[in-house]
């Protein structure tokens, strides 16, 4: 997938586990490339640990350079899913890339879904709602 020259550089989803890579290809509507994150921060701790943060943000120069213009956070919607978005808009924030643009998808799923179990329809009116 990664060395598949048909996918669209511009566009990098970043999700928490290889499950969701394998349903956000079964709504057919997504071209770009993935990060797995590992994960999602947990709110009983808020600790970080294990989670990839740091690789994905030593990753975003080169992929600039690669022609990255968004970042789509896509992360269950879950409180759990919701504070890992946060932190990694402000890191990425940081970054102070102006031609960055980091989006998360829409609400066409249900809060406290999983992503893995999401039709592809659903998966489809998310990535195109996203803000």
């Amino acid at each position: 997938m990664c060395s598949n020259p048909e996918r669209n550089p511009k566009l990098l989803a970043v999700v928490a586990s290889d499950a969701d890579i394998a349903a956000l290809e079964r709504s057919g509507t997504y071209r770009g490339y993935y990060f797995v994150l590992g994960g999602t921060i947990s709110l009983a701790s808020e600790k970080t640990n294990g989670l990839r943060i740091k690789q994905l943000l030593d990753s975003i120069p080169t992929r600039t350079k690669g022609g990255l213009e968004e970042i789509i956070l896509a992360f269950p919607a879950n409180p759990e899913g919701d504070a890992t978005a946060i932190q990694l808009r402000e890191n990425v924030l940081g970054l102070r890339n102006p031609t960055l643009i980091t989006t998360s998808l829409g609400r066409g799923l249900s809060t406290g879904s999983e992503l893995e179990y999401a039709d592809p329809e659903t998966i489809k009116n998310a990535l195109e709602s996203r803000r």
